[in-house]
């Protein structure tokens, strides 16, 4: 078989990248937060602090345990997507065919480019070498080549950090086998437990069943894809996703933990989906807001809606869902909010409303500019008044599935200012004084 396919995952970015910007923090336990608060998660770890046991989303007082002296930074994810973008550069100028994946993981088609095993191992070197000299020798990658891009995927997990496993048609399936039938990318909790229905919990099952098996596990054709990509037939490549959705979450910082704040911050997430929605050219015919409350207790809720783009409709859908609230939430301490943008539809399949064509048309080009204004003259310049107060409480944030574009939806006139702040450090907890 041909190796086809090389795919690059980039070991604790968001840490890694801290310890290059800040020497002071290199060889240390390093956490990851999206708000300086004991109270929140780390959405990101160093390689020192996994070797100490922590993972990623421990809370930080879970982190201080595990791991004393952990430094605790806040996130910065103009810095993280700047690097991103440096990193795909350089990868780029070693083989020009790249699919971005993640924030921290891409692949590359190498077909013509990679004739040998020694071939896919210089390549892998020369990447490697390039991005430690052009962007910094702390962004240390595991990378896995394979005949398939399912294949370059697991291979590029089998082994961290910094490796480099080669899955050529000589190791296939032996060094798939030690693996678990999880640890390929597609076989989530639900697919588990269907192949656990056919008595499929091992990869040597897994490897061993037939098309018709993937086919009635995966319920279709998506199923046989699954299967001739493991077997090492190459296909193109598609998401290995169900429904898509545009939404924003936040962790509320603990003086801000009540509800007027907490309403404030859901519009003003609103209102950077809305921004996405109509920079994406989609309409969305569903509204979903969820809130988490300090001890566990949380509260969700839908609407559907004509597909619209308007962000004053869409306000009034989450004022409408926000009173229809059970009163007891109202006395409980909100900790996390989210909105989402369901339903999604393309512009070019958009139907306007017979009776309010006219509104909806004026009232488009007004959030257009409403849009252009942001853009020009930084975030906020305007905004509906529901999100008063809470326009600094929910900044940008990366999800590893998706890489925001500051230009659009977090642009500000000291952009390139923020890039070359130091991030927050949070201090360690005060000793307790003895009486």
């Amino acid at each position: 078989m041909a190796l086809r396919y090389l795919t690059i995952d980039f070991n604790s970015f968001f840490a890694s990248i801290e310890q290059q910007e800040r020497p002071e923090l290199r060889g240390k336990p390093v956490g990851i937060v999206p708000v300086m608060a004991e109270t929140t998660g780390c959405v990101a770890v160093s390689l020192e602090a996994k070797a100490a046991g922590l993972k990623r989303n421990a809370r930080v007082a879970e982190a201080r345990q595990i791991c004393p002296g952990i430094e605790i930074v806040e996130a910065r994810p103009e810095v993280y997507i700047n690097y991103h973008r440096r990193l795909r550069d350089a990868i780029a100028s070693c083989t020009p065919e790249l699919t971005v994946q993640s924030i921290d993981e891409v692949t590359a088609c190498v077909a013509g480019l990679v004739n040998s095993r020694a071939d896919a191992e210089k390549l892998a070197h020369a990447i490697k070498t390039k991005i430690a000299r052009e962007v910094g020798p702390l962004l240390r990658s595991s990378i896995g080549i394979a005949p398939t891009w399912l294949l370059a995927k697991v291979a590029s997990d089998m082994q961290k950090p910094d490796g480099l496993v080669i899955l050529d048609d000589e190791d296939l399936p032996g060094k798939l086998l030690p693996l678990a039938p999880g640890d390929i990318a597609g076989i989530g909790p639900n697919i588990q437990r269907r192949l656990g229905e056919h008595d499929i919990t091992t990869m040597e099952q897994l490897w061993a069943a037939n098309v018709p098996v993937f086919r009635g596990v995966w319920g279709g054709v998506r199923g046989e894809q699954i299967w001739r990509l493991l077997h090492g037939e190459d296909l193109p490549y598609f998401e290995q996703k169900t429904g898509q959705t545009i939404g924003h979450g936040n962790v509320l910082p603990p003086e801000r933990r009540h509800a007027d704040a907490a309403l404030a911050a859901l519009h003003r997430l609103l209102q950077k989906a809305a921004m996405r929605l109509r920079h994406s050219q989609l309409y969305a015919g569903a509204l979903s807001v969820s809130v988490d409350y300090v001890g566990d207790q949380s509260w969700a809720g839908e609407t559907t809606l004509t597909e619209t783009q308007d962000t004053l409709r869409l306000t009034h859908a989450l004022n409408d869902l926000w009173a229809r609230r059970p009163a007891k939430f109202a006395r409980l301490k909100p900790l996390r909010v989210g909105v989402h943008l369901t339903r999604l539809i393309d512009l070019k399949l958009h139907t306007p409303d017979l009776f309010e064509e006219k509104t909806e048309k004026s009232r488009g080009e007004l959030f257009k500019a409403v849009d252009h204004l942001n853009k020009v003259f930084g975030k906020n310049t305007v905004y509906l008044g529901g999100a008063h107060g809470a326009t600094k409480d929910a900044p940008m944030r990366i999800a590893f599935t998706r890489i925001p574009e500051p230009e659009i939806e977090e642009i500000d006139r000291s952009y390139e200012g923020r890039l070359k702040k130091p991030a927050k450090k949070l201090p360690p907890p005060a000793e307790p004084e003895v009486w």
